[in-house]
């Protein structure tokens, strides 16, 4: 059984993954920015506490502390996210776009995930059987969001899908960089959190299906690659 660190895992798809990975049989260290919060999602779901703020230095590397300490790390899962285009009046597209917004997105879901992989690379490297999943979107797909007629095609956001084709930019290089690590990015589906104002139309027990399964696959998997629930995406 391996030790897998969520982030944002205190909620939504995050939260449900680690009631599943737990299920399993593996030790989840549920990551949660706010620490009370992160205590009473882990104690519900059987799984391990840990504050983990990833715009955060001090939080991540005193992460890694405990979980070097506790044994090391098999699997990251990089879930933690926002989705600061998201205004009053629904999405803001790019007349209304801001570096700001821009800004606020890239420093959790992208210059987060950089800051976490850094910080627990060393960890992983130990590993028998070392995995990375980074929790992307439909969104991030260029070919997708340049299909006329497709529901992402339809989609007037800047911000968040920029930053979740960035995360598979690095999901590319890390897994070149890193052989003996299975690095994937997943689309876990259009799904109801509060993320996107619970406007999807999947579960969160339908979306952790992808994520689940890529963190347990075995040195044989497959890595550098952007999945769905169906297979392979198109980048």
């Amino acid at each position: 059984m391996s030790k897998i660190l969520i982030t944002g895992a205190n909620k939504g798809i995050g939260f449900e993954t680690a009631r599943r990975l737990v299920a399993e049989g593996h030790t989840i260290y549920l990551g949660s920015r706010d620490a009370e919060r992160g205590r009473r999602a882990a104690d519900e779901v059987g799984a391990r506490a840990i504050q983990l703020d990833v715009i955060d230095d001090e939080s991540v590397n005193a992460a890694v502390g405990v979980i070097r300490a506790e044994g090391g790390l098999d699997v990251l899962i990089n879930n933690a996210g926002i989705q600061a285009e998201m205004g009053d009046g629904g999405v803001i597209g790019a007349a209304g776009l801001t570096a700001e917004i821009m800004r606020e997105t890239f420093e959790t879901n992208v210059f987060g995930v950089v800051r976490v992989l850094h910080a627990f690379l060393p960890l992983l490297q130990q590993s028998e059987a070392p995995v990375v999943v980074n929790v992307s979107s439909g969104l991030a797909s260029l070919a997708g969001v340049t299909t006329p007629g497709s529901p992402l095609y339809q989609y007037p956001g800047v911000a968040y899908p920029a930053s979740k084709t960035a995360v598979n930019m690095l999901t590319i290089q890390y897994a070149k960089a890193f052989p003996e690590i299975r690095i994937n990015s997943v689309e876990p589906g259009y799904t109801k959190t509060d993320l996107n104002n619970y406007s999807g139309h999947q579960t969160v027990a339908e979306a952790a299906e992808i994520i689940v399964r890529m963190a347990q696959i075995g040195a044989d998997g497959p890595t550098g690659g952007y999945f769905d629930i169906n297979g392979t995406l198109p980048w």
